[in-house]
């Protein structure tokens, strides 16, 4: 039933004031869209977006954007296709008695010409120009969370600068600027906020490089602002959200992923609480498939730790300590297991072979005489 102002003020009498802030986050197509919820929203706002931006030729315009979305993909088209695409439309729209040809005519065009009858291309081009991906602004002077206001800093200082459409950005650790990008997304993902998700490089191999998948959402402001519970810089809250992680972490495979994510993010004064919690859970877990589990992500952070300059000399020696329990317990732990068992165990023993494999050669690099200037082999960071 409907409430009247009187019963509001009724039931709000007598309740502490509470302070409140408002702030704007940016609009997109994809917001826009009538599908994402928003009941006073549109179809296809992209579409009505490039009528708007192209009152003149507004059919030819638009078979030539799709066209070269096409070409992006691989898709073979050619100049004839466009040409072949724009006229069945306008004779589509003459045959249903309309003055101009609509999303409906260009659409049937485009999947007859462009697509020999496929419906493949159709979804891609409903999803990058129909709708489209095109994000707003807000005025400079908007109010915003205090977080958000240093990751707008850092996005422009680092010449960062975030965007809907998706795109790779490779980053060479051994420049500054790049390390800082680098230390900047892996904040943000450890406070819950994938503005950039790391994948693996197409070309070099090293530790020294990151390759990243970067794609800013406007949800992400709304998980910023969550966020900021944790602290009013990124530095301050990524450090506070880790040091939380670690306390309730629960299984040790959790607490050496999390001491990795701390490298990766350039966060010492969280790795303290985070190694007495690495030292506390594998005091105490016998498990040789957890102790196992555990070792490549802690000798990864050691690795890690090499290449961006960070003192591993704790994490080596917990490394080293967890592995030699891992030699002591295997042999009991091989005995009377299952078929699953067995096939799961020797996964762990894979994986602690390459880490051991890479411990000793991590110990090799730190002795004098064994500096090289060229990368060292592993996997990508991420």
């Amino acid at each position: 039933r409907r409430s009247t102002a009187t019963a509001d003020r009724q039931l709000l009498k007598g309740l502490p004031k509470v302070k409140t802030a408002l702030t704007w986050v940016p609009w997109t197509h994809r917001r826009l869209a009538r599908r994402s919820g928003y009941g006073a929203g549109v179809a296809s706002p992209g579409w009505y977006g490039h009528l708007f931006d192209a009152p003149d030729r507004p059919i030819e315009r638009w078979m030539t954007k799709v066209a070269g979305l096409l070409r992006a993909e691989d898709y073979a088209v050619s100049s004839a296709h466009v040409i072949e695409a724009v006229r069945l439309a306008e004779g589509l729209a003459t045959v249903r008695g309309r003055p101009l040809a609509g999303l409906a005519e260009t659409t049937d065009a485009i999947r007859a010409v462009m697509g020999d009858g496929s419906e493949a291309p159709l979804s891609l081009i409903h999803e990058r120009l129909v709708v489209g991906e095109v994000l707003g602004e807000v005025p400079p002077d908007t109010p915003a969370v205090p977080l958000q206001r240093d990751i707008d800093r850092s996005q422009r200082s680092l010449r960062l600068k975030p965007a809907a459409l998706e795109r790779e950005v490779e980053l060479d650790l051994r420049k500054e600027t790049d390390a800082g990008r680098s230390r900047l997304l892996h904040r943000l993902r450890l406070l819950g906020i994938p503005w950039g998700e790391p994948v693996r490089s197409r070309g070099s191999t090293g530790t020294f490089r990151e390759t990243w998948l970067l794609h800013w959402e406007p949800e992400l402001s709304v998980r910023v602002a969550e966020a900021g519970i944790w602290g009013t810089t990124v530095l301050s809250a990524a450090t506070a959200k880790a040091a939380s992680d670690a306390v309730g972490a629960m299984a040790l495979a959790e607490v050496t992923a999390l001491a990795e994510r701390c490298l990766l993010a350039g966060l010492p004064d969280a790795l303290p609480v985070v190694m007495r919690a690495l030292s506390d859970r594998a005091a105490l877990d016998a498990d040789v498939g957890h102790l196992a589990q555990a070792l490549p992500a802690l000798v990864r952070s050691v690795r890690y730790g090499d290449v961006r300059g960070t003192d591993g000399a704790a994490l080596h020696e917990v490394a080293t300590g967890l592995a030699e329990r891992v030699f002591v317990g295997l042999p009991p732990a091989c005995v009377g297991l299952d078929a699953d068992g067995a096939a799961e165990l020797r996964g762990h023993l894979d994986a602690t072979h390459q880490a051991v494999a890479l411990l000793d050669q991590s110990a090799t690099d730190a002795q004098p005489g064994n500096e090289s200037g060229d990368e060292p082999g592993g996997e990508p960071g991420g």
